[in-house]
């Protein structure tokens, strides 16, 4: 019996890219099915997936209110998983900085034994594409920080784009997360290495958006350096 994959997009605002991009994942991942949940985008794009779903039988969608934070999507798209029995689950952006020629590799890594595969721009052949000096150095600094402080070795600790495997996201309380921003990929990282689960590394290129405006704000990132004491600390 051939593994279920499933891919979760989470989307706000994202008209300009998500066709293509549907395309270009299942031009790589012909039998993955997608998951995507709109945040309630008022430039159409919970509309545009309702037609790519009615028009393809992998697609799914599930809309939402409002923004609501792209934590408690991926939530939602874990439980969905684990509900339909699917073996490995992705996330993904939705804006191409994740390329979806890179999927098969992460999915080989988590066939290989990786509990979680993680999609890194910060170990050996990895990088990024049109970012300035200051934003490399807050990236990396974020998960330097973040490392030290929680004492893990994942290079990339806030990086978005991965390869659970269900039982991973089985093994963890999931009901119990609490992050809900830039943090959340923290915190998941963090609950597999303390559930004593193999993470991989995985060396990707990102590529920063096509079209569109960064979801990005300060408040987001002071969140993460906040939860990453609480984490530390066992509040959270």
């Amino acid at each position: 019996m051939a593994d279920r994959v499933l891919i979760i997009l989470p989307t706000y605002n994202e008209r300009e890219n998500l066709e293509a991009l549907v395309a270009a994942v299942h031009e790589s991942l012909p039998e993955a099915r997608l998951l995507i949940i709109d945040d309630g985008s008022p430039d159409g794009t919970g509309e545009l997936a309702d037609r790519l779903a009615a028009a393809d039988e992998r697609i799914e969608v599930r809309h939402r209110p409002g923004k609501q934070g792209l934590g408690t999507a991926y939530l939602l798209g874990f439980r969905h998983a684990i509900e339909q029995g699917h073996d490995y689950v992705f996330e993904m952006d939705s804006d191409f900085s994740h390329d979806p020629k890179d999927l098969p590799r992460l999915l080989e890594a988590a066939r290989a034994g990786a509990d979680l595969a993680i999609g890194s721009r910060w170990v050996e052949g990895g990088g990024t594409v049109n970012w300035t000096l200051q934003r490399k150095l807050i990236s990396r600094g974020g998960s330097f920080y973040a490392r030290t402080i929680l004492g893990v070795q994942i290079r990339d600790l806030t990086a978005g784009f991965k390869c659970f495997r269900r039982q991973t996201l089985e093994r963890i309380d999931l009901p119990s997360v609490r992050s809900s921003g830039y943090s959340f990929q923290v915190e998941m990282n963090y609950r597999v290495v303390k559930a004593g689960m193999r993470v991989v590394e995985v060396p990707v290129t990102f590529v920063d958006r096509r079209l569109g405006q960064s979801k990005m704000s300060r408040a987001i990132f002071l969140e993460a350096a906040v939860m990453v004491w609480k984490l530390r600390l066992g509040l959270a």
